[in-house]
């Protein structure tokens, strides 16, 4: 009877520890991953969301003057796909740990080899490749859970975000993309296939040589007749260089293209440009 009993409860435990492992519930702090084009790669962000739930958070839950993981969980792991600058630190294309020290009128941040850490739980200083404060920002509204974002995007340079409770910070990661792209004109311009519409819109959309771009926007409607953007960009160079003449004839050419081809922004764009002129 003893040895039937033992079997029986043996069996209720397996059986109830089976039914337990079955029932899936919500993670107390979900995980996002924010992937964003950047430059010529990108930025990628995987880190864990906790929520308020009614804490006090910075100098409570998140105490003053310690290393924080800057969510929950794992470290977070931010990725750049290029070599960039943090606080004009230079820092190589790869995966590294996000680590903050928040502070009621100044935090650091901290760029960090270990993004195998469980939260700071192996957090070592002597692995920190980038550190610098900044000021954080007071902000007038709540948010209820920690959110990261990337924004304020410009070819060269990007805004890392975040933000919980009333209290937000945001540094800025720069590349440098301009000497890569001239020397990929240079090199693309040795062989026959020439790209003269891209080449074009790079000097005039970064403050080259317009005189230059103009002849390739030239070459690049002469083999591209019906391209009704390419003459809108060959009218834009011509109106800065203050061929106003040229280009409204351009825009005219670009206008009538975009009507063929039954375009409405182009169309519109090019009214706008020709009232402009």
């Amino acid at each position: 009877m003893k040895k039937l009993t033992l079997l029986i409860i043996a069996t209720t435990l397996i059986s109830f520890n089976l039914w337990a492992q079955s029932i899936k519930t919500p993670a107390a702090s979900t995980t996002q991953t924010i992937m964003q084009d950047f430059a010529l790669s990108s930025i990628e962000i995987n880190y864990s969301r906790p929520s308020m739930k009614g804490r006090t958070i910075f100098g409570d839950l998140v105490p003053f003057g310690k290393p924080w993981r800057t969510g929950a969980n794992n470290a977070t792991k931010i990725t750049f796909g290029e070599d960039v600058k943090i606080s004009g630190k230079e820092l190589k294309a790869g995966s590294y740990a996000l680590y903050t020290i928040p502070g009621q009128s100044e935090w650091e941040v901290i760029i960090n080899k270990g993004t195998g850490n469980w939260g700071v739980v192996g957090y070592n200083p002597t692995d920190d490749l980038v550190r610098f404060k900044i000021k954080p920002i007071d902000l007038d509204f709540t948010t209820e859970t920690f959110t990261m974002q990337i924004g304020n995007i410009s070819n060269t340079s990007a805004d890392i975000m975040l933000w919980w409770d009333k209290t937000a910070i945001v540094f800025t990661v720069e590349a440098d993309v301009d000497s890569k792209i001239m020397a990929d004109i240079d090199k693309a311009f040795s062989v026959d296939s020439k790209p003269y519409f891209t080449a074009a819109q790079y000097y005039f959309e970064n403050g080259k040589d317009l005189n230059k771009a103009l002849i390739w926007a030239s070459k690049a409607t002469e083999q591209n007749p019906k391209a009704y953007w390419m003459f809108l960009l060959k009218a834009r160079i011509e109106q800065k260089l203050g061929k106003n003449g040229e280009a409204k004839i351009s825009s005219a050419k670009s206008l009538e293209l975009a009507k063929e081809a039954g375009n409405p922004d182009y169309i519109t764009l090019n009214e706008k440009l020709l009232k402009s002129l």
